[in-house]
């Protein structure tokens, strides 16, 4: 926060590619560039988690917290890096330019990997790196490796009602399955492998033209995921290894029920018994990801909310404390040069800004929440941020500047944010003038999401919260990055002090 800054939120599977979604292929190291040429220091991403169409392709749940989604890997590194020839990857079906088409795309690329898997198979023995991946990330990529490797031969059934052996990980039966699916397993291994230097060869390069990588980290993992198959005691399970209870928000003024999201919630006082070893290799892990993250609902290493499993909302649930000073002394501890932005959107308690202070942490100022009838004191009015916070636009859950404008500001919104702006604005430019406000903040960092970069509508946001279908499938054209757009975005980071 020493230097103000400014940066682009655009997830990874937004970028164009030929192959139906955005990967770690040429076009992330021309985003990159295209950075660098408009005075931008931060590239913000969604989570690098697995994603499956169980859950709707969101980012925010996955059957791992290590595991990277390889949907991410680039069909044109397969071929530079020498594990598949050019003709391999020739004529891909017609793919949508301007969303993804998860289904289609995940059955041409399975194909695609599943060939560089039996190529480069019998090599795998003697390939000195990719043996070296295997140990170093092996606490979590064993596990891994034979959760998904037993899912899909269990036919996709949550863990909690595989056979009991499995279910409650019987040494044996873990043998006996392993040699049964060594080659599913070896060829897990193999396509993290690849996520992993892909992705590694990717964050050098931004490190060497100084654009920084912003993660995002959710609290929460899924019960069925081979983080809680693996790590049970951790979790709040019952003696059947089921969730005894699970997370969610309480009821308030946007919903009379409250939100379920139905995560098992941590058993913290397992986590602190052993020093919070799996957060610790957690963040470990994240820190080889990125230069800095979020972590997504911060609240809840504060006090969270538990609902007892089998609830149909979350009315009937009771906040608990968790050891918040605790754990990020411990983390700190090992980690003393952590960046950790935390996602304090909501109804935040005095505790929870007790320990943000406490420890430094910055949390998030979103515009779009700026101009309500409070505007004077509405802490999300540029006038009141502070220096250390990062500035949004709007957020990966939010609408677009321009959407917002156009659908959901009414006439009184619409007439305070001309009163702030000192001069009325249309749909045509509002998105520039919301991006002027985030940049003339006092702020360290701002993020703008890239759409409202380009002045998109409602129909071009990322994700629409509890709707269960067309989320996380917007993408980026190759000709949206024009040099013209580049040098307005420059100049007016040059402008306000923010230039890299």
């Amino acid at each position: 926060m020493d230097k103000r800054s400014s940066g682009i939120l655009l997830h990874i599977t937004s970028l164009p590619s030929q192959y139906g979604i955005g990967d770690f292929g040429p076009e992330a190291y021309r985003f990159a560039d295209f950075l660098v040429e408009s005075r931008q220091r931060f590239w913000q991403i969604l989570p690098l988690n697995l994603t499956c169409t169980e859950y709707g392709n969101s980012p925010y749940s996955s059957f791992s917290a290590f595991a990277g989604n390889h949907l991410l890997i680039s069909p044109d590194r397969l071929v530079r890096d020498g594990f598949l020839l050019e003709s391999d990857i020739q004529s891909p079906p017609a793919f949508p330019l301007e969303k993804v088409d998860y289904q289609a795309v995940t059955g041409y690329k399975e194909d695609i990997f599943s060939l560089a898997y039996r190529k480069n198979r019998d090599k795998l023995a003697g390939h000195q790196d990719f043996q070296e991946f295997c140990g170093e990330h092996s606490h979590w990529l064993d596990n891994y490796s034979l959760f998904i490797s037993l899912k899909n031969n269990l036919g996709g059934i949550e863990w909690g009602r595989w056979p009991e052996e499995l279910r409650d990980r019987k040494a044996g039966a873990l043998r006996e399955w392993s040699e049964k699916l060594q080659e599913e397993i070896l060829r897990e291994k193999f396509m993290q492998y690849i996520f992993f230097t892909q992705w590694s060869s990717f964050k050098t390069y931004c490190d060497s033209i100084n654009i920084r990588i912003f993660g995002d980290i959710p609290i929460y993992v899924n019960y069925d995921s081979a983080d809680v198959w693996a790590n049970p005691k951790i979790f709040s399970l019952d003696h059947e290894k089921r969730p005894a209870f699970v997370s969610g928000v309480p009821p308030d003024y946007f919903s009379s029920t409250g939100q379920l999201w139905g995560h098992p919630v941590y058993h913290w006082e397992v986590l602190k018994k052993h020093d919070y070893s799996w957060w610790v290799r957690r963040i470990e892990h994240n820190l080889k990801l990125y230069h800095l993250f979020r972590i997504d609902h911060f609240r809840g290493f504060v006090g969270y909310w538990e609902v007892p499993a089998g609830e149909k909302t979350a009315i009937n649930g009771k906040w608990v404390k968790a050891p918040a000073e605790d754990f990020f002394k411990t983390i700190l501890k090992h980690f003393p040069n952590i960046s950790i932005v935390a996602e304090d959107l909501g109804v935040i308690t005095d505790d929870v800004r007790e320990i943000m202070n406490k420890f430094g942490f910055p949390g998030m100022k979103v515009l779009l929440f700026a101009f309500s009838e409070d505007l004077p004191a509405n802490p999300y009015a540029p006038h009141n941020h502070v220096k250390n916070c990062v500035v949004y636009t709007g957020t990966h859950d939010n609408n677009t500047v321009k959407g917002w404008f156009k659908k959901e500001l009414d006439h009184e919104g619409r007439k305070r944010l001309f009163e702030y702006l000192g001069r009325e604005v249309t749909d045509k430019t509002v998105h520039w003038e919301v991006i002027r406000l985030a940049m003339m903040s006092v702020a360290g960092i701002i993020i703008v999401p890239m759409q409202d970069v380009l002045g998109l509508g409602e129909k071009d946001r990322m994700n629409l919260p509890a709707s269960p279908s067309g989320n996380w499938e917007w993408r980026m054209l190759p000709d949206q990055l024009s040099p013209a757009l580049s040098k307005k975005l420059s100049e007016m980071t040059r402008i306000y002090g923010r230039g890299y």
